[in-house]
C-alpha cells in the first residue's frame, strides 16, 4: 500500500429501463466528482438499467464486446484519468442467461478486473416482495482481487454482502478496501445495510466503499440508497442519503494498517478456509473475461 491520500467518490443512481439515458446520467456524475477532485469513482449495481422485466431485459442486454454502455464508461475513463469501478452491467453469456458482472477500469480504459457475482439474490421478503436472480444469471465462481494505486481491491456484489466468509478471503489475500456496489431493496435496507456494511469493515480492517441505487424502478422495485464509506474502524465516513447524486470521502490508506494493529482478530482465524478462490485479476485488452464465471 502506499499510504497515499486520494479523494474518493460514490455515483448513487435510479437506474431505469433505458441504457442511453442511465448511461448520460451516470457519466453527468462521474464527471462533476472528477471536477471535485475524485479520482476513484464508483457506480452501483445494475448501472447500465433496471428492466421492467425479463423480456426486456433480454431485449437490451449484449455480450460484453458489444455492450454500449461498457464502451462508454472505458472511454469516459480514458478521458479523464481516472480509475473506475462500474458497479455491475448485466451481460449476455448466454441467449437465456446473463451474469451479474462489476467492471474495474483503469484510468487507460483498459479493464483491469471482472467479477461475476457469486451469490444469487433468491429471496421471498415480507409484504409480498419476491426475487429470484436466478431465473436470469448465472453466478460467479471466483472472488477477485485487483491493484489500485493506493492498494489493492477486493470486488463484490450486493448480496455477497451477507457472507462474511467472502470478505474474510478477500482480506487475508490482501484486500485493503472492498467495493460492494448495490441495488439493496428499500425493506432489507432499511434493517440491514448500514449494520451490515460496518460490521465487514469492522471484520476485515478494510475500508468499504458501497455505492447504490435508490428510488422507484422501471420495475417497481424500491432501492434504499444510502451509499455508503465505511473506514476500517467501523466509522461511516460518507453517507449518499436517498437521493440520486455524488457523494465525496477523502481515503487515507493507512487507517488499513492503524485498525488491524489496534484489534488484529482479521489474521488470527486459524481455523479460516476460504471458499472461493480468490484470483489476482490482471489488465487484458477486454474482450474474453480475464476470470472463469
Amino acid at each position: 500500500m502506499t499510504g497515499r491520500a486520494f479523494t474518493l467518490a460514490l455515483i448513487q443512481t435510479n437506474a431505469m429501463a433505458e441504457v442511453a439515458d442511465n448511461v448520460a446520467f451516470v457519466t453527468a456524475q462521474v464527471r462533476a466528482a472528477h471536477r471535485d477532485g475524485a479520482r476513484f469513482v464508483l457506480t452501483p449495481e445494475t448501472t447500465g438499467l433496471m428492466a421492467p422485466n425479463s423480456a426486456a431485459l433480454f431485449e437490451r442486454t449484449r455480450p460484453e464486446a458489444e455492450d454500449t454502455a461498457l464502451a462508454a464508461f472505458r472511454a469516459l475513463a480514458a478521458e479523464l484519468g481516472i480509475v473506475l469501478l462500474i458497479g455491475s452491467l448485466a451481460i449476455k453469456v448466454a441467449p437465456d442467461r446473463l451474469a451479474n458482472r462489476s467492471f474495474l477500469i483503469g484510468p487507460d480504459g483498459g479493464i483491469q478486473a471482472r467479477y461475476d457475482k457469486i451469490h444469487m439474490f433468491d429471496v421471498d421478503l415480507p409484504g409480498g416482495e419476491s426475487y429470484r436472480e436466478s431465473r436470469n444469471y448465472q453466478p460467479g465462481a471466483q472472488a477477485v482481487l485487483a491493484d489500485l494505486p493506493w492498494g489493492r481491491l477486493g470486488m463484490t456484489v450486493c448480496y455477497d454482502l451477507r457472507f462474511a466468509h467472502l470478505y474474510r478471503a478477500l482480506a487475508r489475500a490482501g484486500a485493503d478496501f472492498l467495493s460492494v456496489p448495490s441495488a439493496f431493496t428499500r425493506q432489507t435496507g432499511e434493517a440491514h445495510w448500514h449494520i451490515l456494511l460496518r460490521a465487514r469493515a469492522i471484520e476485515t480492517g478494510c475500508f468499504v466503499f458501497a455505492p447504490a441505487q435508490c428510488g422507484r424502478h422501471a420495475n417497481n422495485r424500491e432501492t434504499y440508497g444510502h451509499s455508503l464509506v465505511v473506514s476500517p474502524w467501523g466509522e461511516v465516513l460518507a453517507d449518499g442519503g436517498a437521493a440520486p447524486g455524488v457523494t465525496l470521502a477523502r481515503i487515507a490508506p493507512e487507517a488499513v494498517a492503524e485498525a488491524r494493529a489496534r484489534i488484529p482478530a482479521w489474521a488470527g482465524d486459524q481455523c479460516f478456509t476460504p471458499p472461493e478462490t480468490v484470483s489476482r485479476a490482471t489488465q487484458d485488452d477486454g474482450v474474453e473475461p480475464a476470470i472463469s464465471a
